[in-house]
């Protein structure tokens, strides 16, 4: 954040301007001085050019005492931290045996069992950071092989020991990894001045350190995380040949720049008092979380002050006895949420002790994720916020659907705290990291995990009872993923006025779909639309705009994970817009499967025999483009080969053509092109759509209003009909409107029953009053089918009866004519 980064170098500055006048009293006296005789030397007479060159010299040489002193600080921090694990109060050493017994295991199951499974994780990692992180000589890089090889790390070589701290077991031993066999390939396409292509193999990595290992829930987790940054190096070599353009020849800084990848990584995740977290649970369900839902509230802060949030390391010592007068009555603060790249922010409270209560709806896309909270002072007449401190709380999915949350507490201690469920609540109170004072309290409440075979645990509600694997995960090919965007709720206005013309675009593989433009910061759309499904974990991606004449402006983003989608099963969710302050999407999507599909493409078993009818109704919100601010338009329709195109309506941007144009049902693509007509000039695009029909079922209409691609507003109305003559009706028990009734009437009530639950924990008490005469007209409606049911099977058991009182009649007439015989 800039914000930030603003704040930490304006602080940097005034505690070094503070360190020299504390170690160098004399400086008030000496600047002026200086400067007196730079002036005469200026204006008088030249001296020479010593001045500037003497204060030069002097402010580099007190700013390397400031460094060396800030690193002397951290190396005591550190060997107060060796220290207090290495305490007297720690058991003896382990023998030797035991660790060389380990050691013997491990390398027996690392070729085959941990070294392809760690291979397979790390890739990934690997593979992402590389991306973000390119050095200055590459422009792209691609990971082709990675393989971790046969050799694996030594543990405990000189034994392990066990200390303890406050209530935490901590057992410390030795890490040493030293391998020469691993193979991981890169494909560098390089930057100026080298050009060209170039593979880069990591064969060897050598990481020593220090372990530490925290068993915590009773041992339903442990934590891991090195004492200090440890030891890290990196064997790099340059190939030749294949798709290699530049001779085998090294590249400088690849080395260097590997390594400070890998050990920043580390040092922002697992170096003391950063860790890491592996769970054991009791039962594995065996299932890959890909996503979930969690609220956080932001409850209260307590014991902020500037003093305490601002003292340097070297100063915080000599303060301690004065904790109990940092009392800031003006002081005004609000927290800023970061999950990722979604952001949420309080309110503005003031005091030392401010009470928000702010509840954020946040989304996870992995099984795991960091909620980092920021600290921030506003203050009054100044437009740029105040960085004051920071803390987090990790969060991660442990395979029987429980999760696990943990942070850094007093003294670096641990934090850690079990949902057994979702829905569980868990409150935490974490100390702000780095600084004297102040600790902050949240509520988290894990609402729902999502897995990838399709099944999702909501409030300790499993929805499909597929327990073990992919086992019921149907098939992709041939569905539809069917997306409505419902509404949206507290968006930014950019508009100084407070007001807002949001719009959202939908992009999922290459296919982009628009909304139309609302006027409120709670619009209201209810538009529907339908993408083929693309496998391979396939990202919704959704960007919600605000219309404005100068250019439209981005307003919030969001990805979506489309992963394990059941059919007959809506998901209704709230999306919450990410690099943005507050905004929500509700998104409904259901995946459906076409009728005739088979995996190839449309249902094409009439269209030797039919044709397509596409009725031109009308368009609106066209764009002007003629310097009166009024066009000309017509469409031109492209199917396949054939072109055809309307009548050209004059001055307007809500023409009406209500043209019929048929065409032979071939499965061609249908494209739509408005144009705006010139008589002299060329023609200009106004712009453009696809018409998906390859699904449509025979002799049905489909009514629809498309928005225009490729400008900024605009949308066509068209029916379209995919003629069939002489189509044999075939009957199923799928096309029974009865059971379609059923059907309909069941996805009601589950929708409006999860409707009723969200407001009931929102306590919207407008929307229980509606919602509650939902439900009851729902169940009139039940009722009404019910006895409409009931009818029926008396009916039918009527009739079963006479037809059976009839066999009876008949069966002594047939008797006597055989006897007869």
């Amino acid at each position: 954040m800039s914000k930030k980064k603003r704040g930490l170098k304006v602080e940097d500055f005034v505690e070094f301007f503070n360190y020299v006048l504390e170690e160098k009293p004399f400086v008030p006296v000496l600047i002026p001085l200086v400067l007196f005789l730079w002036a005469i030397e200026r204006w008088v007479f030249s001296f020479s050019n010593w001045v500037p060159l003497a204060a030069a010299v002097w402010a580099t040489v007190q700013y390397g005492n400031y460094q060396r002193r800030i690193i002397v600080e951290d190396l005591n921090k550190k060997w107060k931290r060796v220290i207090l694990n290495t305490s007297v109060c720690c058991s003896p050493i382990t023998p030797l045996e035991p660790c060389e017994w380990l050691n013997k295991l491990l390398m027996e199951v690392w070729p085959n069992y941990i070294n392809p499974k760690l291979s397979l994780r790390f890739s990934s990692i690997v593979e992402k950071r590389l991306k973000h992180r390119k050095s200055r000589l590459i422009e792209r890089i691609e990971l082709q092989e990675f393989s971790l090889g046969s050799s694996p790390p030594s543990l405990g070589l000189h034994g392990t020991r066990w200390s303890t701290s406050g209530d935490q077991r901590i057992m410390r031993l030795g890490f040493d990894w030293d391998t020469t066999d691993m193979s991981i390939l890169l494909l560098a396409k390089l930057a100026k001045p080298f050009m060209g292509t170039a593979r880069i193999v990591i064969n060897s990595l050598h990481i020593k350190g220090d372990l530490l290992l925290m068993p915590v829930l009773n041992g339903r987790s442990i934590l891991y995380s090195f004492l200090s940054v440890p030891d890290v190096r990196i064997g790099v070599a340059f190939g030749s040949g294949g798709s290699q353009s530049l001779p085998a020849t090294e590249l400088p800084g690849v080395s260097s720049w590997l390594v400070k990848i890998l050990t920043d990584t580390l040092v922002k995740t697992m170096v003391e008092p950063r860790r890491r977290c592996y769970s054991m649970p009791a039962v594995s369900l065996r299932k890959k979380a890909v996503g979930g839902i969690i609220y956080v509230t932001v409850v209260s802060a307590s014991k902020l002050s500037r003093n305490g949030l601002r003292l340097s390391p070297s100063r915080r010592q000599f303060d301690r006895t004065s904790e109990e007068h940092f009392v800031d009555r003006d002081l005004q603060t609000f927290v800023e949420v970061e999950l990722g790249q979604l952001t949420r922010r309080t309110d503005l409270k003031f005091g030392s002790n401010p009470r928000w209560n702010s509840k954020f709806n946040m989304v996870l896309h992995e099984e795991a994720g960091t909620l980092r909270f920021n600290l921030y002072e506003c203050t009054p007449n100044n437009v740029k916020y105040d960085y004051l401190a920071s803390c987090e709380v990790k969060v991660k999915y442990v395979e029987d659907d429980s999760t696990i949350f943990w942070a850094i507490g007093p003294d670096s201690g641990v934090i850690a705290k079990h949902a057994a469920f979702c829905g569980n609540e868990v409150e935490i109170i974490v100390p702000f990291e780095g600084v004297h004072s102040g600790e902050l309290t949240v509520k988290l409440v894990l609402k729902e995990w999502q897995f990838s075979d399709g099944s999702h645990v909501l409030d300790n509600f499993i929805s499909q009872n597929s327990l073990f694997g992919s086992s019921n995960f149907l098939p992709r090919t041939g569905r539809k993923v069917n997306i409505t965007v419902v509404e949206g709720k507290d968006l930014i206005a950019k508009d100084r006025s407070g007001k807002c013309a949001p719009y959202v675009k939908l992009q999922y593989g290459k296919i982009l779909q628009r909304t139309r433009t609302a006027h409120a910061l709670s619009p209201l759309w209810n538009q529907k639309f339908e993408f083929d499904e693309i496998g391979g974990g396939e990202l919704l991606m959704v960007k919600c705009y605000s219309e404005d004449t100068f250019g439209d402006d981005s307003i919030g983003s969001a990805r979506v994970n489309l992963e394990g989608l059941v059919e007959g099963s809506v998901r209704d969710v709230w999306v919450p817009l990410e690099k943005v302050n507050s905004g929500e999407l509700r998104l409904q999507i259901e995946a459906v499967r076409a009728e005739g599909s088979d995996g190839s493409r449309g249902s094409t078993m009439h269209s030797n025999n039919g044709w397509l009818e596409l009725v031109l109704l009308e368009a609106k919100d066209l764009i002007a483009a003629d310097i009166r601010g009024t066009s000309d338009p017509y469409v031109r329709v492209q199917y396949g080969n054939l072109k055809k195109r309307t009548k050209v309506m004059f001055k307007t941007l809500n023409p009406h053509w209500n043209q019929t144009l048929e065409f032979p049902d071939d499965g061609s693509p249908l494209e739509l092109h408005v144009k705006d007509h010139n008589a002299l000039l060329p023609t200009s695009s106004i712009g453009d759509c696809v018409v998906e029909y390859q699904r449509l079922p025979p002799n049905q209409m489909s009514d629809k209003w498309i928005p225009l691609q490729g400008v900024k507003r605009g949308e066509i109305h068209i029916r379209i009909t995919r003629k069939v003559p002489d189509l044999e009706k075939k009957s199923s028990l799928e096309s029974n409107p009865s059971i379609n009734r059923a059907h309909r009437i069941s996805c009601e009530m589950k929708q409006t029953m999860m409707k009723f639950q969200s407001l009931i924990e929102d306590g919207n008490l407008e929307g229980l009053s509606t919602a509650m005469s939902e439900l009851e007209s729902l169940e009139d409606t039940q009722e009404e089918y019910m006895v409409q049911l009931e009818t029926e099977q008396a009916l039918l058991l009527n009739k079963i009866k006479e037809l059976g009182q009839e066999m009876l009649d008949l069966s002594p007439s047939l008797s006597r004519r055989s006897s007869g015989v």
